[in-house]
């Protein structure tokens, strides 16, 4: 099922610990989920899904509710979603997703952090097709068998489900997210470590110290980026 989530979430943490940084891209992804449908989780599921993650990144109410009233308030304000794909050492890959207001300056931002930083970028499709895309809901304070036993009960088919550094991590395809979810709550479970759709990759690589260095400074230009939303890859870092 390649790279551990706990993984992924442990060399996050470091960045998400910039909360000014993190709560104004989720503010964008809440409104543009919400101008895009309903302003209402209950019938708008791309708007669920960014909630449900918002929630386990701990975004405060004061920031879900300004973004949702901007969408109400028929605001003009437009942004255009894209995804880039790259390359980063020794054959590392890397997608990128943003959310934007100018094109322009996105494109350019995007290409000078791969480019200053060791990396190149890649036609569309040279890297996605490496990487599935993917509902992740990890929880804490049951066995995997026992959350087995609760989607079994649910009928609610998955792909996997890994126990993690103290957590069970429930990896399912996109569509059954919000199944997963709810055969939870169903059952008083209504914390998540996390819950996202997201892309892992098919394979991961290991790259060498060196390159690893250089590979964590190319991840972080891009992150830093204030249209960047997502950036996901296919290395195993080593501690």
């Amino acid at each position: 099922m390649g790279r551990k989530w706990n993984n992924i979430k442990e060399k996050k943490a470091s960045k998400d610990a910039n909360t000014s940084r993190i709560y104004a891209k989720f503010g964008r992804e809440i409104y543009v989920a919400a101008k895009q449908g309903e302003p209402d989780p209950e019938s708008n599921q791309a708007l669920r899904v960014v909630l449900e993650r918002a929630k386990t990144y701990s975004v405060p109410k004061t920031i879900i509710d300004r973004a949702i009233e901007k969408a109400k308030g028929g605001s003009e304000e437009s942004f255009d979603e894209l995804r880039y794909e790259g390359f980063g050492p020794n054959g590392s890959m890397i997608i990128v997703d943003a959310l934007t207001n100018n094109v322009n300056r996105t494109a350019s931002d995007v290409r000078a952090a791969f480019g200053k930083n060791g990396g190149n970028m890649g036609v569309s499709g040279s890297v996605a097709y490496m990487f599935d895309k993917t509902a992740v809901i990890g929880l804490e304070g049951k066995t995997a068998d026992e959350v087995l036993e609760i989607l079994m009960e649910a009928d609610v088919d998955v792909r996997d489900i890994l126990e993690e550094e103290g957590a069970v991590i429930v990896y399912a395809e996109p569509d059954q997210f919000h199944a997963v979810q709810e055969a939870f709550k169903n059952v008083g479970i209504t914390e998540f470590t996390v819950a996202e759709l997201t892309m892992l990759a098919q394979n991961d690589v290991t790259l060498s110290e060196e390159d690893q260095a250089q590979f964590e400074k190319l991840i972080d230009a891009l992150e830093d980026l204030e249209d960047v939303g997502q950036v996901y890859h296919n290395v195993e870092f080593s501690e």
